[in-house]
């Protein structure tokens, strides 16, 4: 009767040994789903394609974040972001205000020179609309 007894209980122990493997295989594989389900690629902030005098707000970037047009242009963000922005010239000489998600601001650019601009809300964000005569 003993030797009966050893037996069942060896048998559940190789049980549980395989249901532990199985339940850690299984949360492996579910870590490595909900990985890449959460990447960049699949979010709503990738970079729509380029259009000129366009400039695009994602990622907490403007991209492209120097651009250069013609005197009488006019340049538009389009903030494609999930949070609002502001496009600020460095001299103040425009604002664009607080643009939010899907948004849009745009200025036309007269005279010629080079016109830096910033995120008031998010500094680190720069660009730098280059303006030539025709």
């Amino acid at each position: 009767m003993k030797n009966i007894a050893m037996v069942v209980d060896a048998r559940q122990g190789l049980t549980t040994s395989k249901r532990k493997n199985a339940t850690i295989i299984g949360l492996f594989l579910l870590s490595v789903i909900l990985l890449f389900s959460c990447s960049k690629s699949s979010s709503n902030n990738s970079n729509p394609p380029v259009v000129a005098n366009t400039v695009n707000i994602a990622n907490m970037s403007f991209g492209p974040a120097a651009i250069t047009v013609m005197a009488g242009a006019t340049v538009t963000w389009n903030n494609n972001d999930n949070m609002a922005h502001t496009v600020t010239a460095d001299d103040n000489s425009f604002d664009s205000g607080s643009i939010p998600m899907g948004g849009h601001f745009s200025k036309t650019f007269s005279a010629t020179g080079s016109y830096s601009y910033h995120c008031t809300i998010h500094p680190t964000m720069t660009g730098t609309v280059t303006v030539v005569t025709k």
